[in-house]
């Protein structure tokens, strides 16, 4: 049927917002409401006429409201067709009335799981038994049933029964439907997501993933491909799909994954100086500059300074909220951004930079410094999926290994841990050259660890001269000592790596004939 008249009108919600004018307009068109629990006495104190559901089925709810639709009574009436004569006569036969809307959310089971110290039992209570049988009973019946799963609906469902003279179009309930089966697909993953974890295994014999389409995006990595944002449940505190954009045109995918580099980079940092300001510039998602200072300001400058070419076009993240003084610093002289990413801008921040650049994104993400869940990272290859926990060791001083030259300060000690930091957000083969709070060169996505040495000493140029502390960092373990000893001959006089070479003791040796302090983290960061 191209319409289908709607008199009966089911709802049955955990969350309530918009419920009443919702069930208003229903009424107004002149459809009955039926209803349960809490949703009936919601619409009776606000003065509407309401059928309890018992009164249909003739039987009170139950088991702490665990049985309230579970009745032929209800389901007759969802899935009943009235183009088949044999479905009219059985209806008719058993007092089957036809129910041709259906507003139901279903209890909160995943926002339950997120509360700190929710207990296994509480969880269990808000998994939804009746919820997701009404609606994949309107659901399969969408010929006949409009299925409501979420207020953002209720507007354009009433738009559109008003616009058919209190009837439902074939194109509403189709989009209803297969947003409904969406519904239920993904909480059902969300519970099956959540008894899985309950054992030791991260990884569980299926897979499930869930993602909500949020926006499609300008365009893929290149202009030619299509691309879309998908935002994904979770627990962590730095949430960049969810995003609020402040100013600038809409995203691109490269956008959003040199933004997802950045932050994840600048997060890092502000774990382990929460005291200190951090930032960081990336192009492709590698850091060209990045520092950790006593203000934001500095912060950014040194930032900036650390390879002014290769950040032009780029990505800016900052640890810090922006105010309109370092608005004005951010956007002085012959800078150009495509995004910038803070915790959030100060209304005078947004016009400073609107007004430099009218298209760059500006894009609030609350939440830097967090330490982030034993999420896993996926990565698709023809034919599957490549899943992995996510890299979340921090940097920490007191497990390296002081293992040659002249014993490092706490100065010395805080820079190593920088460029450590930052060599752990670089493309492998990844060399990471720096001090003084501030990377000046960075040698990435290298295939031999002596040419990532040559390029990262190249990018930093005079720069790495002025540096009082010249500190190098390397993603993994160097074969040989032919790395060290391009690093030694540019003036490097501390070398960060994990160890476990083979030839370990030849690295040793040139550290220590060349007195240079030579760290072992025995970890390595390899990002591929």
């Amino acid at each position: 049927m191209d319409r289908t008249p709607i008199s009966r009108a089911l709802l049955s919600v955990s969350d309530k917002t918009d419920l009443i004018p919702f069930a208003r307009s229903l009424t107004n068109l002149g459809i009955e409401l039926i209803s349960t629990g809490g949703t009936a006495r919601a619409l009776a104190e606000a003065g509407l006429e309401v059928t309890p559901v018992q009164d249909i089925t003739g039987f009170p709810e139950m088991l702490d409201g665990r049985v309230k639709t579970l009745h032929p009574l209800v389901h007759g009436a969802l899935l009943g067709r009235p183009d088949i004569e044999e479905h009219v006569d059985s209806m008719s036969e058993h007092g089957i009335v036809p129910i041709q809307l259906v507003c139901i959310n279903l209890y909160p089971f995943e926002q339950t799981i997120r509360r700190e110290g929710v207990s296994q039992d509480e969880a269990i209570e808000q998994i939804d038994i009746g919820g997701p049988a009404m609606i994949r009973s309107s659901a399969k019946n969408h010929e006949f049933v409009s299925i409501v799963t979420s207020p953002q609906q209720y507007d354009e469902v009433i738009d559109d029964i008003r616009r058919n003279d209190g009837t439902s179009s074939t194109q509403m309930r189709r989009k209803l439907a297969s947003d409904a089966f969406t519904r239920t697909a993904t909480y059902d993953i969300a519970i099956s997501d959540w008894m899985s974890r309950k054992g030791d295994d991260p990884f569980p014999p299926v897979l499930q993933v869930t993602a909500l389409r949020s926006r499609i995006l300008r365009y893929g990595e290149n202009p030619h491909q299509r691309s879309a944002l998908y935002v994904t449940p979770g627990d962590g505190a730095v949430q960049l799909a969810s995003a609020h954009v402040r100013s600038g045109k809409p995203l691109s995918f490269n956008n959003l994954n040199d933004a997802a580099g950045a932050v994840a980079l600048v997060n890092d940092l502000a774990i382990v100086s929460p005291d200190r300001s951090a930032a960081t510039v990336v192009k492709h998602t590698n850091a060209c500059g990045a520092s950790v200072a006593d203000d934001p300001k500095a912060a950014f400058l040194a930032a900036w300074e650390g390879d002014p070419r290769a950040g032009f076009g780029g990505i800016v993240a900052m640890s810090d909220p922006v105010d309109a003084e370092l608005a004005r610093t951010i956007s002085d002289g012959s800078r150009f951004l495509e995004v910038i990413i803070a915790p959030n801008f100060d209304d005078e921040a947004v016009g400073i930079l609107a007004e430099r650049w009218k298209n760059a994104r500006l894009l609030e993400v609350p939440g830097m410094g967090s330490i982030q869940p034993q999420a896993a990272t996926l990565r698709s290859i023809p034919g599957g999926l490549l899943v992995q926990e996510q890299d979340s060791i921090i940097a920490d001083p007191n497990k390296w290994m002081h293992a040659a030259g002249p014993p490092a300060d706490d100065a010395l000690i805080e820079d190593a841990r920088l460029m450590w930091i930052v060599c752990k957000h670089l493309s492998s083969n990844a060399i990471a050259v720096g001090g003084d709070g501030r990377l000046v060169g960075a040698g990435m996505g290298q295939v031999d660890r002596v040419g990532a040495c040559a390029l990262a000493i190249e990018r930093a140029g005079d720069e790495l001269g002025k540096l009082s502390r010249k500190v190098a960092a390397s993603d993994a373990f160097f074969p040989f000592a032919d790395g060290p000893e391009l690093l030694a001959e540019a003036g490097i006089r501390c070398i960060i790596q994990p160890g476990g070479s083979k030839r370990d003791d030849e690295t040793i040796q040139l550290c220590n004939d060349r007195d240079i302090t030579l760290l072992m983290t025995g970890i390595r960061h390899f990002r591929h």
